[in-house]
């Protein structure tokens, strides 16, 4: 059966509590939700009576239900409990449910015939992508997002402090309400790496990269000339602006590559013996799939070009 067939039972309860800290009285609650959708905590906890509920324990409901949880349902209780609808379950009908019995559900319940009409309805879900939007106007989205920027209340901590006050309406003196807003510095660069990434690693914008160009040389150690036009090379771009890196611990190219893919550099200078015989090195953005070959000549003025873009 399809779960926008089913109504679902969540078991909340929620404590009396003496000065001592002693429970003086428990109550039951009882959650209806469709099978397909999920409680919000945060709308559950606003609603009258439920600011400090808790989820109920396994005795709780079997003492309610006389079943445990799993097949649960709002038809024939042991006891009784404070009931809760959903807003979609308030208008279904022919739907299904627990039995509070285990193993069995029950099918075709209706509002005022298996069950009197609900007197508490309430928006207790999350919303889903393709619900209808609070003004009515379209259908909802659901996109990913992050925090850059926050605000904080301050209220008057520092004003009272100071003695910051200004006069009201009726010629009184009273403290200012103060808030403070601003960028998060360490919220930017999570800002970037959540929407510049790959299986490799980071893909870091120019703007923001440790280092925007990085030279690899391969097999430098054994190659006098590899070694001293990456060195030429990382000279060139350094005088020209550039925030450059020349690696230079001799490791093995796929280990090299790999680093520097994780660290996300945006743009690599791969030189080594086989391109230069060509008269050429390669070139490669972080997002391109593979090197391109670009001559020896052209590589720094092509570098400069790009980042002055």
């Amino acid at each position: 059966m399809p779960l926008q067939t089913t109504v679902k039972s969540l078991v909340l309860a929620t404590d009396t509590v003496s000065d001592k800290g002693e429970v003086l009285k428990t109550q039951v609650w009882l959650l209806l939700l469709r099978g397909d959708h999920d409680m919000n905590e945060v709308k559950v906890g606003k609603l009258p009576g439920l600011t400090a509920f808790r989820f109920a324990s396994v005795p709780e409901i079997e003492d309610h239900f006389g079943c445990k949880p799993g097949y649960l349902g709002p038809l024939n209780l042991q006891k009784p409990v404070t009931l809760v609808v959903d807003r979609e379950v308030a208008v279904m009908s022919d739907w299904i449910c627990g039995a509070n019995v285990p193993d069995f559900h029950v099918t075709g319940v209706n509002w005022g015939r298996d069950l009197p009409e609900p007197d508490r309805v309430a928006d207790l879900r999350n919303v889903l992508a393709g619900d209808a939007s609070p003004d009515g106007q379209g259908l909802l989205t659901i996109e990913r997002g992050i925090e850059v920027g926050h605000v904080f209340y301050l209220g008057t901590k520092y004003s009272a402090a100071m003695k910051a006050t200004f006069l009201d309406q009726n010629g009184k003196p009273q403290l200012m309400e103060m808030g403070c807003y601003g960028i998060g510095i360490t919220r930017l660069p999570a800002a970037a790496i959540e929407q510049n990434h790959d299986e490799r690693g980071i893909i870091w914008p120019d703007a923001l990269a440790p280092f925007t160009v990085v030279i690899c040389p391969i097999n430098s150690e054994r190659s006098p000339e590899v070694k001293a036009i990456s060195a030429s090379l990382y000279a060139e771009l350094l005088a020209g602006g550039v925030d450059v890196m020349l690696d230079d611990r001799g490791e093995r190219p796929g280990a090299m590559f790999a680093d520097w893919e994780l660290i996300g550099v945006p743009h690599r200078v791969n030189i080594g013996d086989r391109a230069l015989k060509e008269g050429n090195v390669e070139y490669q953005h972080r997002r391109d799939v593979a090197a391109s070959a670009v001559p020896l000549a052209d590589i720094a003025n092509l570098l400069l070009g790009k980042l002055k873009a």
